[in-house]
């Protein structure tokens, strides 16, 4: 392995997106009602059931790819799937972090801030 960093940020993306995803599949409802009171006065507002299965699914593939390249990193240093799976993290933080602002939630985003700067740092080592 290359850089254990990047094992740990994967690590730590492929949990984080995990439980991210899990609670909103299982608690979908809850998730659902909160976030039409989020988004009520913006664009997003007839959107919100579809806005969030895409979040979902991007947290999944996030997920999956994150762990994929945890192993792939062990067994063979190879970075591919590693890349991708800090690419989507990235990714599916700016779409949280395009949401917050939208919704002029600044606090929200400054938060998805403190995760968007790792997930950036393990794109640029695993590319």
């Amino acid at each position: 392995m290359n850089n254990p960093a990047s094992l740990l940020l994967l690590v730590f993306f492929g949990i984080t997106f995990l439980q991210s995803s899990y609670e909103k599949l299982f608690y979908w409802e809850d998730n659902v009602n909160w976030l039409k009171e989020h988004f009520a006065k913006t664009r997003l507002k007839n959107h919100v059931k579809l806005a969030l299965a895409n979040l979902v699914v991007m947290e999944l593939i996030s997920t999956v790819l994150c762990f994929v390249g945890c192993v792939e990193l062990l067994v063979n240093k190879g970075r591919l799937f590693g890349y991708y799976g800090a690419l989507f993290s990235a990714i599916t933080l700016l779409m949280m972090l395009f949401g917050q602002r939208l919704a002029k939630d600044y606090d929200g985003a400054r938060t998805i801030v403190i995760y968007f700067i790792p997930a950036v740092m393990a794109v640029y080592w695993l590319s």
